[in-house]
């Protein structure tokens, strides 16, 4: 006789073993039509799971987080069943499932085409209208090998042979097809949701560029039709807002073979860099940081006390001197700042001590996972070290994740998630240590009543962690400002303070970012605008345009007054038609086209055009200087 209680608190009571769809359909004929898995007991399982005795059970349909996951990963079994039947010589591989969509791996002489994919896509539906039961079955792994290898499936062999051998195995059968999958997966084919398949590419099997080249399916599933549409919605604005087209139309950066994941700045583009550290650095002396630089090369000896040499060597980049020394490129700004603060005695009356640094570090990422200003190899961290006592520890916490939130809005995302990562599995310093970081991070949180998630187990390795994402304007989230709290790298590096009882202290570290990467956020804040970036952040800010030859020195004179007020304006005096001018200068983004003609000329103002189409009409210089001067000050957009 079961009894399960439901995440309500409710119990049903029933006088036989149940399955999950039993279960649901005893609570309505809605929900058990909805369901596509259940949680028992914590263990997320089919429908078709039996429950023999006493549990907890949670119903699982296509709202629920995993729900989707479950669809994706069917609608991944669906395509390689649509793949054989129509190409039966394919070999499958594996199909997992990836974000927003999901994957499949297969083994073809020929190559598909993107016919082959509208075909596929076609059988597909079929195979869902034919609303096809999904059965899970167990085989020994010795059975498993053999089964596949009768069917032509040498890679599922393969597969199945490093598992081990007194493991059974769990695979799943919808009709003529049968894929090995833990699941669990839908119950039938036609419960599956809105699907598109979206491109192909190579990938190597087992990820391995030693072995055979393999084709790629790549497809996203959601729940509805109306879900599906969105998201295509939001990956055609992706490509519109693409930052590497926006970049070159606004002609801010470059890159090229010869340096791999570094940016080339042009002029407007370095402009645009520097707004963001200025704007930073004026933020931080507002929050009482001192500025500090360190050298971008140290000996190994400072990246094996540090602990970074043993767990991120393989994305460091390193060099041998004649006299064998080994150096690296600071892939972190941590050790270089925790060996300013040993320089000299310190007091508890000292702390705490905020030191902030722009520094360029360097990371090693592989060549495919390159990805313009998103993804480079060198770039600058807005970085900054608080030494606290642990007393202090909570309200600095607070102080900064105020900053954060702050910065966040000036730069026009308000729709900001924290994250709270926990312990990882591999880690230095003992539990105790963690319990007492972990306590202040979740005690500056919890104090200013702000909602967050876990990401358990993604802190770093030596403290645990806040990590901000940030959710642009078609949807996307972007993990950017990091606050970490630390004190293994103060033990590490026997860093120390005079306490007021005359012994002495660890401090502890906490390591901030705001913006990260800021090459990346610099991609970011591009895509998130579409390129019409806010007048305080915009590289140019006005174009000052002649209509004729006669205007040119007065236009000079306009754009002159404005620099010297700290406006950044240039002219335009090419003899080129002024409807000509206005619409290239529309084009690269500038925020105010100001017009000369001869009236203006004579009275001494400019005909003002907003970027957005609006006029302004005339108006006299300064009249426009206190206009954009508002617009700067306030962040308006």
């Amino acid at each position: 006789m079961p009894q399960i209680k439901l995440p309500d608190g409710s119990e049903k009571r029933f006088e036989q073993p149940v399955t999950v769809h039993d279960v649901a359909e005893s609570i309505g004929a809605g929900l058990a039509k909805a369901a596509l898995a259940g949680e028992v007991d914590g263990r997320i399982v089919d429908t078709s799971h039996t429950i023999d005795g006493d549990t907890t059970l949670r119903i699982i349909t296509s709202r629920d987080e995993e729900g989707v996951e479950i669809l994706r990963h069917s609608t991944a079994h669906l395509m390689a069943q649509a793949v054989k039947r129509l190409y039966p010589e394919t070999q499958v591989t594996i199909g997992p499932v990836i974000e927003d969509g999901f994957y499949y791996d297969f083994a073809r002489e020929e190559p598909f085409t993107p016919e082959d994919l509208q075909a596929i896509e076609q059988e597909m539906n079929r195979i869902v209208s034919e609303d096809i039961p999904v059965e899970r079955e167990v085989m020994s792994r010795d059975k498993a090998i053999e089964f596949f290898r009768k069917q032509g499936e040498e890679y599922k062999a393969r597969i199945i042979e490093d598992i081990p051998a007194d493991e059974e195995l769990s695979l799943y059968r919808q009709g003529d097809f049968i894929d090995l999958c833990r699941g669990p997966h839908i119950p039938s084919t036609g419960k599956s949701g809105a699907f598109k398949l979206t491109k192909l590419a190579g990938a190597y099997w087992r990820g391995n560029s030693d072995n055979e080249m393999l084709q790629r399916i790549y497809g996203t599933a959601w729940p509805s039709k109306k879900e599906l549409k969105q998201y295509l919605h939001r990956l055609e604005e992706a490509e519109r807002r693409d930052h590497r087209k926006v970049g070159r139309q606004l002609g801010l950066f470059q890159f090229q073979e010869e340096a791999p994941g570094a940016v080339f700045w042009h002029p407007r583009g370095w402009t645009l860099f520097r707004s963001l550290i200025n704007f930073v650095r004026q933020r931080q002396e507002q929050a009482g940081y001192v500025e500090v630089n360190t050298p971008d090369v140290m000996d190994r000896r400072l990246w094996e006390i540090s602990g970074h040499w043993q767990n991120y060597r393989e994305h460091m980049f390193s060099t041998k001197t004649e006299d064998d020394r080994v150096f690296a490129l600071k892939p972190m700004n941590c050790p270089g700042s925790v060996s300013l603060y040993k320089q000299g005695l310190k007091s508890y009356r000292d702390l705490p001590i905020r030191m902030a640094e722009f520094g360029k570090v360097h990371r090693y990422e592989p060549s495919g996972a390159l990805h313009g200003l998103m993804r480079v190899r060198h770039f600058t961290q807005d970085d900054a070290h608080i030494y606290c006592t642990e007393e202090q520890m909570e309200e600095e916490c607070r102080k900064v994740i105020e900053l954060n939130l702050s910065v966040y809005r000036d730069f026009g995302f308000d729709d900001v998630r924290l994250k709270f990562a926990d312990r990882p599995e591999s880690r230095i310093g003992d539990d105790s240590t963690w319990d007492k970081l972990e306590s202040a991070l979740k005690g500056a949180l919890d104090s200013m009543g702000l909602e967050y998630t876990y990401n358990q187990g993604e802190g770093a390795f030596y403290g645990p962690k806040i990590e901000f994402v940030l959710r642009d304007a078609i949807g996307r989230d972007w993990q950017c400002g990091t606050l970490q709290a630390d004190l293994n790298l103060p033990e590490r590096f026997d860093a120390t303070y005079r306490s007021a009882d005359g012994g002495e202290k660890r401090p502890v570290m906490l390591h901030r970012a705001l913006l990260g990467s800021l090459e990346r956020f610099t991609g970011i804040l591009l895509e998130h605008h579409g390129g019409i970036l806010p007048p305080w952040l915009a590289p140019v800010q006005a174009v000052v345009m002649n209509i004729t030859d006669a205007q040119a020195d007065y236009a000079a004179e306009v754009v002159k007054i404005l620099s010297d007020q700290g406006f950044r304006a240039e002219s335009d005096l090419r003899n080129e038609k002024i409807g000509y001018k206005i619409r290239e200068r529309t084009l690269e983004k500038i925020p105010y086209l100001l017009v000369i003609g001869d009236r203006e000329r004579e009275n001494r103002q400019v005909a003002v055009r907003c970027l957005n189409g609006e006029d302004l009409g005339a108006m006299d210089i300064q009249a426009f200087a206190e206009l954009l001067r508002d617009k700067v000050s306030s962040r308006a957009s």
